[in-house]
């Protein structure tokens, strides 16, 4: 039984439920900074490490299973990256010091990264082209979900509990979802054991390159500032400790609709338009927020402003960049895909940790730096994919 066998509702669901867990696992650590700062001595201005060390381990890895994952059944690869993302989740939750929570989330990083690129894999293989805009509004919503649901139910957690505790919650959910993987998810035989190397995508001059290059430009631009927010909200505006599940709350709900749309927008008008105005918005966004911080605006429209522009601008580049594999390599591209991704967002962070300082009472200097900076790789990701359509295009 092939993916394509599947209904596109079912197969999407399951997706969206994976990515949900990967992006849950990989943004709950922002928002509990100040948390696990005071648990663990961690300083403030060093949090773009502890998010960076995940992407870290989910590049090494990524780059390694591009070239394996498409010789190998999706239910057993799949089944397999699930359980070693619930391990090192769960072993999060036994950290005792900053060094034991970095290397359990680079263990993290590790088998999550695999897992989104099966997902995604699976995903292009059973969508025609002319729907895949939508289905990506769809499995994007995952992200909504985690603001809305994962996040703020892993910030109370801590609250009603410790740090550790989502965590807990994490691991045990990811690896009931491995449970569910092993029953439900269709066998699928091996078509492509004699394929050539994936890894020359990455340097060779073509689209695969172009869009990957386009990817690690969009990611940067997002991931220099997000793992920050959580802290500059509370601690640079005085925002409050209890209502920081609110925004993610509130964000996530806006954009599980704004994404849908964006989706929609992509198929009917092409991806490159709906990144052109997420463009101008985020711009927009940057400059009212961080680098001259309009104190009048409510904090609850900087952060949703700031999660619908990001979101929206995801959806444009994922669509587009799945017209870009061949059918033979699409899990190892989009192995490659995760492997840019999470590298791009590792050095926003180690960037981001670089320009940032902080004051005595942990208040984070040179934000409006950061966002400057941020700004700049905004406006070259829409110039790119202006020339990865026309690329597209001709090769078509």
């Amino acid at each position: 039984m092939s993916p394509s066998s599947l209904s596109e509702r079912w197969l999407v669901v399951f997706i969206a439920t994976v990515q949900f867990i990967n992006i849950v696992d990989f943004m709950m650590v922002a928002p509990l900074g100040p948390d696990l700062a005071e648990g663990l001595g961690i300083a403030t201005s060093q949090m773009g490490i502890v998010t960076g060390v995940y992407a870290g381990g989910a590049t090494i890895s990524s780059l390694l299973a591009a070239k394996w994952l498409d010789r190998f059944p999706r239910r057993s690869a799949m089944v397999f990256c699930l359980l070693g993302l619930a391990l090192g989740t769960t072993a999060a939750a036994l950290s005792f010091n900053a060094s034991s929570l970095l290397a359990a989330r680079m263990l993290a990083g590790a088998f999550g990264g695999p897992a989104m690129a099966l997902a995604m894999a699976i995903l292009i293989d059973a969508i025609p082209a002319e729907r895949r805009g939508r289905a990506m509004g769809q499995v994007a919503g995952a992200f909504s979900l985690a603001s809305v649901l994962g996040v703020p139910a892993g910030l109370e957690l801590a609250r009603w509990g410790s740090w550790h505790t989502p965590f807990w919650v994490i691991g045990g959910f990811t690896f009931a979802l491995a449970l569910v993987a092993a029953r439900l998810l269709p066998h699928q035989a091996v078509q492509h054991r004699n394929l050539p190397p994936s890894w020359p995508m990455l340097y060779r001059p073509g689209t695969p390159r172009l869009g990957l290059v386009m990817l690690a430009i969009s990611v940067m631009s997002g991931f220099l500032l997000i793992p920050h927010l959580s802290t500059f909200y509370q601690l640079n505006l005085n925002y409050p400790r209890e209502d920081i599940g609110m925004l993610y709350l509130v964000g996530g709900a806006l954009s599980f609709f704004s994404m849908r749309l964006a989706g929609r927008c992509s198929d009917r008008f092409g991806p490159l338009s709906v990144s052109l105005v997420t463009t101008l918005g985020y711009l927009l966004v940057l400059w009212v927020t961080f680098i001259h911080t309009q104190s009048w605006l409510p904090i609850m429209v900087m952060f949703v402003s700031f999660m619908l522009m990001r979101t929206s601008l995801s959806v444009a580049v994922n669509t587009q960049l799945t017209w870009v594999p061949p059918p033979e390599q699409r899990a190892a591209f989009m192995s490659l895909k995760t492997a840019v991704q999470h590298a791009a967002s590792a050095a926003a962070g180690i960037v981001s940790t670089w320009v940032l300082s902080e004051h005595a009472n942990g208040a984070l200097q040179h934000m409006a730096t950061l966002a400057v900076l941020a700004a700049v790789l905004a406006v070259l990701q829409p110039l790119l994919m202006a020339r990865l359509q026309k690329q597209i295009t001709h090769k078509q």
